[in-house]
């Protein structure tokens, strides 16, 4: 019976897995080789990975929320590094998480027990003040992330060491722009970060080149009327569409979205090897390319003394400093090299959490995900799965399905030929979300809420798909849940109403979803509901129960 847990980490998942542990019965030590709690989100001048000085989340606060305990509703929707760490501070506060992390202690190693394949029990050596200890541990949950290491691939950019006399960097080492004053710059990478850095440094720089190997798509937070993007686009009602309509069509109505608010080709922005694989979001790049502040540039062929060398021939003179954003690696020295090698990717766990092979599923590896919804509500429920599987709640299938499962998903990537770019395939979030909470046993049961309370069931199926969703019912359901998603648009429109003014327009739900989603996408729902009417709406007399719903809103995977 597994009873102590180790935690590695006390960032969001950190703080998370305790909390889930403490729901279940166990007894949680989280280690935390910093002196405070939010990890990549507490910003430092020097010293460890973290955010820069002016980073902005780029999902909003009730997609990201912890699910049982939401945002503030006079937070913005998106927030700078120290309003989230305020929120971790909040939310260890209330559930008094503080006293079972253990700061500045380092975890050395994480070794299984010889008698590992009977008791599943780790041995954990830690490092405090300089002082080793050893301690033994039922299951382990490790929450380090996977920004862990920057990937800084200088062999890819030849006379970057040797030629090129400029400075270089990886943007991990970018808190500000203060020393880019005056400087020509060249941004390699498109990401996020890649983004972002690229136009604030905009601002005081010389000029700025952003080059990206293979382009990607820009939208912004502020979507239809105003509202997050997140909160209208990561809806139940949205993944049913791309569920049923043909894959074609749906790759062209989101292209044609994407092309809305400004022409990418045109931009020099346009995806063209992997069109679905990339997305940012950044409200002014478009702008600075507009204004000519930000240029776009294809890869680098190679740095000469003072220049970069593109792929497509052109040379821009004069550089003075790269910034390198291209990403971060994950590693885990501390786990023993047999379980580290099972752990070498997300895609060799089953589910993203679980190492197949281990006798005993004692060890839990949170947050390697890329969702196309927030991480944080994706790590909240994965350790509300493994603690219940430590507990012994849930049961994992029999070690041959796990590997057959994730043999399959990594003979997938090879076929599709993105097996060397895991880092940019990101998964469904409501498809993965949905999955894990099967497991777990706290899916919502859309059908059965139309039934019961259709009030509820309309703002859980074309409302956005918020974490509070996996509350509503089955183990760890909270009381406030439903109240909770039925005021998320008003705590979304609070912070934004500072200034009192006369509006006797209708904000009604019919009038809110006629306006975003228009007739033909009403229409379109109502023929999906018409044609599955008799599986939705009608019970089987004979059983008792509700069959499974064949929409694709209610069909879980990946």
């Amino acid at each position: 019976m597994v009873q102590r847990v180790a935690i590695i980490g006390a960032g969001s998942s950190g703080l998370a897995s305790i909390k889930c542990c403490l729901d279940e019965g166990l007894e949680p030590t989280c280690f935390e080789q910093s002196h405070d709690i939010g990890g990549l989100w507490r910003f430092t001048e020097a010293g460890r990975i973290c955010v820069y000085r002016s980073v902005i989340t780029n999902t909003s606060k009730e997609m990201m929320c912890f699910s049982d305990f939401p945002f503030p509703e006079d937070f913005p929707n998106y927030m700078n590094h120290s309003r989230l760490l305020e929120y971790f501070r909040m939310y260890a506060e209330h559930f008094s998480l503080l006293r079972y992390i253990r700061f500045k202690t380092t975890v050395h190693s994480v070794r299984k027990r010889p008698d590992f394949s009977t008791t599943g029990q780790w041995d954990v050596v830690t490092e405090t003040d300089g002082t080793a200890e050893s301690a033994i541990f039922d299951a382990v949950m490790v929450c380090s992330g996977h920004y862990a290491e920057p990937h800084l691939p200088l062999d890819s950019f030849p006379g970057i060491e040797n030629r090129f006399r400029g400075q270089y960097l990886h943007s991990w080492e970018y808190k500000d722009s203060a020393s880019f004053q005056g400087k020509r710059v060249l941004v390699l990478g498109v990401g996020n970060s890649g983004g972002d850095i690229a136009v604030e440094i905009s601002r005081v720089a010389a000029q700025v080149f952003l080059s990206t190997r293979s382009g990607t798509w820009v939208v912004s937070r502020i979507s239809d009327h105003g509202f997050p993007v997140d909160m209208m686009l990561s809806t139940r009602f949205h993944n049913c569409l791309e569920n049923f309509l043909p894959s074609a069509l749906m790759r062209w109505l989101r292209l044609k979205k994407f092309n809305t608010w400004f022409d990418h080709a045109n931009y020099g922005l346009i995806p063209q090897k992997s069109p679905n694989l990339s997305l940012i979001v950044n409200d002014e790049l478009p702008s600075c390319i507009l204004c000519g502040t930000v240029v776009v540039k294809p890869n680098v062929e190679e740095f000469m003394e003072s220049s970069a060398v593109f792929e497509d021939g052109t040379v821009e003179e004069n550089i003075d400093m790269v910034v390198f954003a291209t990403g971060y690696t994950f590693s885990f020295p501390f786990l023993e090299e047999s379980v580290r090698n099972n752990c070498r990717s997300k895609y060799a766990l089953y589910k993203y959490i679980f190492p197949p092979p281990l006798e005993k599923p004692t060890l839990a590896v949170l947050g390697l995900i890329e969702l196309t919804g927030s991480i944080m509500a994706g790590t909240e429920l994965q350790a509300r799965w493994a603690t219940r599987v430590f507990k012994g709640l849930n049961q994992l299938p029999p070690a041959s399905r796990l590997m057959a499962e994730v043999a399959k998903k990594q003979q997938h990537l090879i076929k599709q030929g993105l097996s060397n770019k895991e880092s940019k395939i990101k998964t469904s979030y409501i498809g993965y979300m949905d999955e894990i909470a099967s497991c777990v046993g706290v899916k919502p049961n859309v059908p059965l809420l139309f039934l019961k309370d259709p009030k509820l069931a309309l703002e859980v199926f074309f409302g956005p798909c918020t974490p509070y969703q996996y509350r509503l019912a089955g183990p760890g359901k909270w009381v406030g849940a439903r109240n909770t998603i039925l005021t998320q648009w008003h705590r979304a429109v609070k912070p934004l109403r500072t200034r009192v003014i006369n509006d006797s327009s209708n904000h009604s739900l019919v009038f809110h979803w006629l306006t975003i989603l228009g007739l033909p996408a009403l229409l379109c729902a109502g023929l999906l509901i018409c044609k599955y009417s008799s599986q939705l709406w009608f019970p089987r007399v004979r059983l008792g129960v509700f069959p499974i719903c064949k929409m694709g809103f209610m069909k879980g995977g990946l």
